[in-house]
């Protein structure tokens, strides 16, 4: 049988000075991944995410980003007004029908 390896979590603060290392071109990726114990491809994943948000990266579990909660937003109330209009339909055609 194999081992069961356990997922590691890292803080949002640990992410970006490892990230800063890379970027101010201090170190290269393989050095920093190796030096803090992740795999190189992580790490590259890491540097893109950073470099796409800047200062919303590595919102952590749970939390959304600025965008990301914008269109959560947009979409619940877009959701309400077709409710909206769904009832206003029902209630026309209602009235309508009451007046005939």
């Amino acid at each position: 049988m194999g081992t069961i390896k356990s997922r590691k979590n890292f803080d949002r603060q640990f992410k970006i000075d490892t990230v800063k290392l890379v970027v101010n071109g201090d170190r290269s990726v393989k050095e920093v991944a190796a030096s803090v114990g992740i795999a190189p491809t992580v790490l590259y994943r890491w540097i893109r995410k950073f470099n796409k948000d800047q200062g919303d990266a590595f919102p952590g579990k749970g939390r959304l980003g600025a965008q990301e909660a914008e269109i959560q937003r947009l979409r619940r109330e877009l959701e309400r007004a077709k409710e909206d209009a769904e009832i206003l339909k029902k209630a026309l055609a209602f009235f309508s029908k009451e007046g005939k």
